[in-house]
């Protein structure tokens, strides 16, 4: 899954000959997983239609202030374009093409139309595209608008050089749709709080065999890590993901999936990865015991009772407390009773440096539901608690205490 996915992108199409590249770029940030709106000055209009843009947005396309019934024998009012919530709506702006006339307005603060009046009201990043003739592009104008742009924070996607329009060879072609979607990837991810930082993440029951057929296990969704993991990796880090056997797929391309099947396995593989890791959030379900002896064949339905001999399963959560260096541990407490007392004593028997506390009395909140109610709980015995939210909003809210906590 792309950095883009789930973002909302404004973008702006100007009236150059480059307008019909804008087809394509919605084609793949729409692919990339974006919702997309486009808004067009009336000359861009000329190189590309509406309709087009429209149909492969899947979003009504915007030119003007007012949206006019074009039907002459209705009596309805125009309706308003209003500027402010498209600009607000946007996780970013990109403009491209950018002209040279609307990078000039863009510099000079002119509002003469809607893409420039969304770009006024703009507070998320504004990307923009040049796209000119090579001697427009060289005009000193041009550089200083290029430097007023960039000191007002706005992020240039360098144009490329080849055969122009005029037949003319050099700079000024607009960047190819699919380098300016690697563009704005790579700029937004070095930019992510969690760049450069490695997540190992567990998820999901373990499942402990009693025979080829049968096991003993829980009823973990694996829901909770699954968005611990997508979140992180959203935020730019890099994530390894230790998954018992759930039915939960992964949507990011920057999640390395390691599936296990038992505590033993999980416990391997935890043990492999941790060394290299910054961050361990253990938030799987794992099995406390495992029978003592696994039937090579089913076991036969004979008698009323079976008794099963059970060992118990090497700690994950603690064996890792004791190895920690540089790491930020943080474990999981699912509780029945005394909640905060038990999940305290885990924290410091445990050596962690976070724990998540969550109680099957709380609605909304354990295993195979959307939601979770968590109470935070550091080293220092100081307790945050939330209400019920989706688990991805809980995710975030775990993912920022750690931020906070490994930024300090």
């Amino acid at each position: 899954m792309s950095v883009l996915n789930g973002k909302n992108i404004l973008l702006g199409v100007t009236g150059g000959i480059a307008a019909y590249k804008a087809a394509f770029l919605v084609r793949l940030l729409v692919k990339k997983g974006a919702s997309v709106k486009v808004v067009m000055t009336h000359s861009a209009k000329e190189f590309v239609t509406p309709l087009t843009l429209s149909t492969l947005s899947k979003n009504e396309v915007f030119s003007s202030f007012t949206n006019e019934d074009k039907d002459p024998d209705s009596h309805r009012e125009p309706q308003w374009n209003n500027h402010v919530e498209l600009a607000l709506w946007a996780d970013l702006l990109l403009i491209a093409p950018a002209t040279a006339n609307t990078l000039s307005k863009m510099a000079s603060g002119t509002c003469d139309n809607l893409l420039l009046a969304c770009y006024l009201s703009a507070k998320c990043p504004v990307y923009y595209a040049p796209a000119m003739d090579l001697d427009m592009y060289k005009h000193p104008t041009t550089a200083e608008t290029f430097e007023k742009l960039n000191s007002f924070g706005n992020v240039q996607i360098p144009a490329a050089f080849g055969e122009l329009a005029s037949g003319l060879t050099g700079q000024g072609r607009m960047a190819e749709p699919e380098d300016i979607v690697s563009f704005l990837e790579n700029d937004i991810l070095k930019n992510l709080p969690l760049r450069g930082k490695k997540f190992l993440i567990t998820a999901g029951p373990t499942y402990e065999a009693i025979d080829p057929v049968r096991f003993i296990g829980n009823h973990s969704s694996g829901k909770m890590g699954y968005a611990i993991a997508e979140t992180a990796a959203q935020l730019g880090a890099e994530v390894i993901l230790i998954s018992g056997p759930v039915s939960l797929k992964l949507e990011n391309d920057f999640i390395k999936l390691v599936r296990v099947t038992s505590a033993a396995e999980m416990y391997k593989a935890a043990h492999t990865y941790f060394n290299e890791c910054n961050v361990a959030i253990l938030s799987a379900a794992v099995a406390d015991y495992r029978p003592s002896e696994v039937a090579r064949e089913k076991i036969k339905k004979k008698d009323e009772d079976l008794t099963l001999q059970l060992t118990k399963t090497k700690d994950i959560l603690s064996s890792l407390g004791k190895i920690k260096q540089q790491q930020f541990l943080v474990g999981f407490a699912l509780e029945t009773e005394n909640e905060e007392e038990n999940a305290k004593l885990k924290l410091k028997k445990k050596n962690l440096d976070l724990i998540v506390l969550n109680s099957l009395r709380d609605k909304g909140a354990g295993f195979q539901t959307d939601t979770n109610k968590i109470t935070l709980i550091d080293k220092d015995n100081k307790t945050f608690a939330f209400p019920v939210k989706p688990k991805k909003e809980v995710a975030k809210d775990i993912l920022e205490y750690i931020i906070e906590q490994t930024n300090a």
